[in-house]
């Protein structure tokens, strides 16, 4: 570990056959934990690979920490869900295997997280990021089109996309706990329900690139995409109706695992995931 004491972030890596690029990621994202010298985790959740995904993360050796979880059901929203259900650090959050987004904006991301700022989001949109532009025109209009027809309902992110998000801890298990979208509309829920606690999101520059190898597919995911759309605006609207879902605590007083524990114990069962804890690595 890079530092001594409790694990003060932990960082959730969904991954589904990622073997040609997990390796990279792994060595990018435990560089750049160690650079904070803090002490840090990172959850990998295999999701249903199969190929050598799971073993690297069983067998990975280095100055930060990796645990592997297996989350049997399919779907980054479900991966992200399972990890962040498991995390107990007072700071969690998750990044894609191919780090996409750069990881320099780890350091302010900490910064503003300790200074009470409940949910912080890379925003490729922000004024400030240098983006390189998509392989794929038709894949950046889709982006460009799911973001306008979400950011109303996450926030008013204007990204609700970017694969870096990061929350107080007991906030992201209590949103997490309520997560039904198991598809790669995943993020606009997750925003939604930290919304619905009352949860400001703030949103901070980055750099990305785009990665050969994603397993998002226009032609293949958007008409997926654009059903659970659908869903998440029928539960916000079926939320409207209801009692407003309480506000985690946010701070680090009060991230303590018993009360974590005790809230995914309550609320998890809703949408069992089939996860297993198969291994953990690293010194």
């Amino acid at each position: 570990m890079n530092a001594d004491g409790p694990v003060l972030l932990e960082i959730v890596v969904p991954a589904h056959n990622e073997a040609a690029r997990l390796p990279r990621g792994l060595a990018e994202l435990s560089a750049a934990l160690r650079r904070l010298d803090v002490p840090a985790e990172v959850i990998v959740v295999d999701n249903a690979s199969d190929d050598a995904t799971p073993a690297i993360a069983r067998e990975w050796a280095g100055p930060v920490p990796v645990r592997l979880l297996g989350c049997a059901r399919r779907g980054k929203g479900a991966a992200v869900r399972a990890g962040l259900l498991a995390t107990r650090a007072p700071y969690v959050g998750f990044c894609d295997a191919d780090m996409a987004t750069g990881l320099a904006a780890l350091g302010q991301v900490l910064e503003l997280l300790r200074a009470g700022d409940p949910v912080v989001v890379g925003s490729r949109r922000h004024p400030d990021s240098r983006v390189e532009d998509y392989s794929s025109p038709l894949r950046k209009l889709g982006a460009i089109t799911f973001n306008r027809l979400i950011r109303d309902l996450a926030g008013g992110v204007t990204d609700t996309q970017c694969g870096f998000k990061f929350f107080a801890g007991p906030l992201a298990r209590a949103a997490a706990a309520d997560l039904r979208t198991t598809g790669f509309a995943f993020d606009a829920e997750l925003l939604m329900q930290c919304a619905r606690r009352g949860a400001a999101v703030t949103d901070v520059p980055v750099e990305w690139r785009d990665v050969p190898g994603s397993t998002f597919s226009v032609r293949r995911h958007s008409v997926a995409c654009l059903c659970d759309l659908a869903r998440i605006r029928a539960l916000t609207w079926r939320a409207a109706s209801e009692p407003a879902a309480s506000a985690a605590p946010t701070s680090t007083a009060s991230a303590s695992a018993d009360g974590a524990d005790g809230a995914r114990e309550g609320r998890a069962r809703a949408m069992p995931l089939a996860v297993t804890e198969t291994s953990g690595s690293g010194p």
